[in-house]
């Protein structure tokens, strides 16, 4: 479970940011129809948003421990978590959330405002199933440890030192 905490929140924040920078959310959660349900993004709530990646890492950590079998130790277990990501977590969720069946057919955003976040948690997703498995499954690399570890130290002290200064992480001063 430690290793799906540690991997969710590294790719949640890492394609966070990059999202963010590219699809400027900044303007996009301000000017569109998300300015009725997104804070804005230099909102002390979303600054602190990645340090609460690690409990959904660990629910996360529950469900796959839960599903283990199929997930770990085949060669596309990667492939069975992504799909059970997306069309569990993503398109088929319960609830009218932006990109999914539900929001697109209960809410009144438009299809495009649907559609532009939809990269973002699908290569979130896809990154997550991928280096996660091969975390799992190849337990001798110890590369991947450090590595990983490291992101999540740094990336998990980027929200607190932004929130003590005033600053949203890859935001606007």
């Amino acid at each position: 479970m430690t290793k799906t905490i540690v991997t969710h929140s590294v790719t949640y924040i890492v394609m966070g940011l990059l999202a963010s920078s590219l699809l400027d959310y900044t303007r996009l959660f301000a000017e569109s129809s998300l300015s009725l349900m997104m804070r804005p993004t230099s909102d002390r709530w979303v600054m602190a948003g990645p340090l609460f990646q690690p409990v959904r890492g660990l629910m996360f950590g529950v469900v796959f421990h839960a599903l283990r079998e199929p997930f770990f130790g085949k060669k596309s277990g990667w492939l069975a978590m992504w799909l059970v990501l997306v069309v569990v977590g993503i398109i088929g969720t319960f609830g009218p959330a932006p990109g999914s069946v539900e929001g697109m057919v209960y809410t009144v955003l438009p299809l495009s405002v649907h559609l532009r976040g939809l990269p973002e948690v699908l290569l979130q997703s896809l990154f997550l199933s991928l280096i996660l498995v091969h975390w799992v499954n190849n337990p001798q690399q110890r590369w991947i440890r450090w590595v990983m570890w490291i992101a999540f130290a740094i990336l998990m002290s980027l929200p607190i030192l932004g929130l003590l200064v005033g600053q949203p992480p890859g935001g606007d001063p």
